[in-house]
């Protein structure tokens, strides 16, 4: 097994089962270190016992690359696969029809990894495309992106998908942001870069308890935006986790969701299990109005790409009809929705 891979898998996993952030570090900066190395380096270091001399690897990385490289599935590998069974009960069916994530995050803003790791694990689950969708400048706590930084990432994007061979895998990253909405239902970014990117996201972050009458007109001014696709995770819940609980914004999901369908905005079902947003009774009656979905990780780490069920067990709960989730469009057909009224 090549050990590189081996480290990868071994942080994938333990992102997937929210292992402790230094824990998955340890195992992503081990593999950075060793994908650097000239070829055969890490084999003399194993021959030599002198890999835990590397700056960052440390005895445990350094057992499952010797175990690699002799050969064999590392130890603690073995273990977290055996640990590592379906997230849920339901929702494969559905995962199997998405084609791909459209809320995800890279180091650029809040994410842990580097754009071309995100890219590389959608690939390996099996995605036709992933969104690249990180902060906008007024989120500052997350290292929003201003407009010069949005730009450069562009030229990053396009760079990514010609070393992936975007055209021989099929795979392709788009180019996108999660744009806050202001108070006054603004967007956190210029028309024209909002313009130049391939999927926004629009979603509140901050002042989430105001009068329901305020967050109802903030919110219908931001899907009235002929720019916004996706409506991200719209009550801004969190039901647990270790940033706490956080009750629902108050507002008329009638209002919203009656606005949604009219412009064509797609719902998020966002599947971070801390949100697992909108509830179901708001998801229900966004189906009964005939509102367009994105089921979405909203991941911040590579594992996290792999918490998609978790909103399809929703929407399959919640009688989702297939034909009106976007990321089960092929990449052409959804880049013609996004492109609609801009």
């Amino acid at each position: 097994m090549d050990p590189v891979t081996a480290l990868r898998r071994i942080a994938f996993l333990l992102e997937r089962q929210l292992a402790p952030t230094y824990r998955v570090k340890a195992f992503r900066t081990a593999a950075q270190i060793l994908v650097a190395l000239p070829p055969g380096e890490v084999e003399r270091r194993v021959s030599t016992n002198s890999l835990t001399d590397l700056t960052g690897i440390g005895p445990k990385t350094a057992g499952a690359a010797r175990q690699a490289v002799r050969g064999e599935v590392p130890d603690y590998l073995a273990e977290l696969e055996a640990a590592s069974g379906p997230l849920t009960d339901g929702g494969e069916e559905l995962r199997r029809r998405l084609r791909g994530d459209l809320h995800a995050h890279s180091d650029w803003s809040d994410g842990g990894s580097p754009i071309e790791e995100m890219a590389a694990t959608a690939m390996e689950l099996g995605h036709d495309y992933l969104a690249l969708t990180d902060h906008s400048p007024r989120l500052t706590v997350a290292r929003g992106l201003t407009a010069e930084r949005l730009e450069r990432q562009l030229d990053v994007v396009a760079a990514v998908n010609e070393a992936l061979g975007a055209r021989d895998t099929g795979f392709r990253l788009l180019s996108g942001i999660e744009v806050d909405i202001n108070e006054d239902g603004s967007l956190d970014q210029s028309d024209e870069l909002l313009g130049r990117v391939d999927v926004v996201v629009a979603s509140v972050h901050s002042k989430l308890r105001s009068e329901p009458a305020a967050m109802t007109e903030r919110m219908l001014t931001a899907i009235a935006d002929p720019h916004t696709d996706i409506l991200g995770h719209c009550t801004g819940r969190l039901v647990t986790g270790g940033r706490g609980q956080r009750p629902e914004s108050r507002f008329d999901a009638d209002a919203v969701f009656r606005a949604c369908a009219e412009r064509d905005v797609a719902v998020e079902i966002n599947s971070r299990p801390e949100r697992l947003d909108p509830p179901r009774r708001l998801l229900r009656q966004a189906v009964e109005l005939g509102c367009r979905f994105s089921i979405d990780t909203d991941a911040h780490a590579p594992g996290q790409l792999d918490w998609q069920v978790y909103g399809c067990e929703r929407a399959q709960e919640c009688e989702v009809p297939v034909e009106k989730i976007v990321n089960t469009l092929p990449v052409d057909e959804l880049l013609a929705w996004t492109r609609r009224d801009r």
